[in-house]
């Protein structure tokens, strides 16, 4: 058996499934101590303490020479880059680009009939730093990561952004990633990864300025850091383990559902990738392909676990009781494989992106489509969205009262004042009637 197996009728049958899934709520508190001291550390001792760190865990010989990434770097790397595979990325990057612009918010103002102004102006943070992956080794980039993250940042007006990525043993970054930055006009890039990266940004160093919010995916020890450093700076969100869960029909081809419940088992030992479905037969058929199709992927152990500790098959009477349980879940990706797809939509309440029809597998939108792929994970869709433009953007409420609303109000004011206890207040009110 590939994945665990059951039956749903009610909400009280979601009780099972949702226990199996919060064992990857669990935050790893074990690491904090470490962070805690790696932030310490940065915070106190700067570039040198990023040297030793590097040198520790990523480049022995690294030198303090390395860690910015000369733009000639940047630029070398875009000219070696296969022109097949700098030609995709470049289309993705428009395709994520035009998403990304219909989500600009724009300043707006509101003229009272006494003459007062009130509105809300909209304006980008002043500096980004962003976490990107090199992969395992340093040699399978995180390449969308750059684009999801740096792209809404340059749509917001961001002026200054800043990456930084660990370097592979020889103390430079994966190449795709430096073409990748050069690509979108990105020329300050830091070899430096971990922890140790985002205390950089967050307090900064001699070389690295602090930034105003940090966004980027990494492992538990960057994770950890971020939230440690909630209130210094702002981030994207914490997220957790990958997942996906697929709503389907007797319509939808069992080895593509497969396909795409092992499209998120691979990620790691703790993604969780569910099918609901009110076929039986399409449960049992996604079973037996489960187990031909994992058998022939590279990550096959990871995927196999994955299946195993956090994988479900879940069969219902009906398809209203498939989207009943899903809102309940509120997965971070959302596929919807049924015969009219458009008719789901509506009674979809939770999810971080949904993926609606057969030809809207998870990774066209993890990749190139346009949407954004950072989202929220582990139920925290029901409250939370995606990274957005949003994310890079802070609001400053404007208010220009005319002398007539405030006379005319500073006694209501005054009194509300009083009774909080704030006699200056009242007083400050009061005055603009004399």
């Amino acid at each position: 058996m590939p994945c665990r197996s059951f039956s749903y009728q009610s909400p009280e049958d979601a009780a099972p499934i949702r226990a199996m899934l919060s064992g990857r709520d669990d935050p790893n508190n074990s690491v904090e101590p470490v962070v805690q001291e790696i932030l310490a550390t940065v915070q106190k001792d700067g570039d040198a303490a990023l040297i030793a760190y590097t040198r520790k865990f990523d480049c022995p010989a690294f030198t303090p020479a390395m860690l910015r990434v000369p733009e000639a770097m940047l630029r070398n790397a875009s000219q070696q880059l296969p022109a097949d595979d700098l030609a995709i990325i470049m289309e993705a990057a428009s395709n994520i680009r035009s998403f990304h612009e219909r989500q600009k918010q724009n300043s707006w103002f509101t003229t009272a009939e006494d003459g007062t102004v009130l509105g809300q102006m909209v304006r980008p943070v002043d500096r980004v730093g962003l976490y990107v992956p090199g992969g395992q080794g340093g040699n399978t980039p995180l390449i969308s990561s750059m684009l999801m993250n740096a792209i809404p940042a340059q749509v917001a007006g961001v002026p200054s952004i800043a990456v930084v990525s660990p370097p592979r043993e020889d103390g430079t970054p994966n190449p795709y990633i430096l073409a990748a930055a050069h690509a979108l006009g990105i020329d300050e890039v830091y070899a430096c990864g971990s922890a140790w990266a985002i205390a950089a940004l967050a307090y900064g160093t001699e070389s690295i300025a602090p930034v105003d919010v940090i966004a980027g995916p990494g492992n538990i020890f960057v994770a950890t850091a971020k939230r440690m450093l909630i209130g210094k700076v702002g981030i994207d969100m914490i997220a957790g383990p990958s997942e996906i869960l697929i709503l389907a029909d007797g319509t939808a081809r069992p080895d593509q559902v497969a396909a795409d419940m092992l499209s998120q088992a691979e990620h790691d030992t703790l993604a969780s990738s569910v099918l609901i479905t009110d076929s039986a037969a399409l449960a049992d058929a996604v079973k037996a392909e489960l187990v031909i199709q994992t058998k022939a992927l590279p990550r096959c152990d990871i995927a196999r676990k994955a299946l195993a500790d956090w994988g479900a098959i879940v069969v219902t009477d009906t398809m209203d009781q498939a989207v009943e349980l899903s809102n309940s879940i509120a997965p971070e990706h959302l596929e919807v494989i049924v015969a009219d797809p458009w008719t789901m939509l509506p009674k979809l309440r939770n999810a971080g992106a949904i993926f609606l029809g057969a030809n809207s597998p998870e990774p066209v939108g993890d990749y190139f489509a346009g949407p954004n792929h950072v989202l929220p994970t582990n139920g925290t869709a029901r409250f939370s969205s995606a990274l957005s433009v949003e994310t890079f953007t802070k609001k400053s409420s404007i208010i220009a009262a005319s002398a007539a609303f405030t006379q005319a109000n500073a006694a209501k004011i005054a009194r509300l004042a009083r009774l909080e206890g704030l006699e200056a207040h009242a007083r400050s009110a009061e005055s603009r009637t004399r």
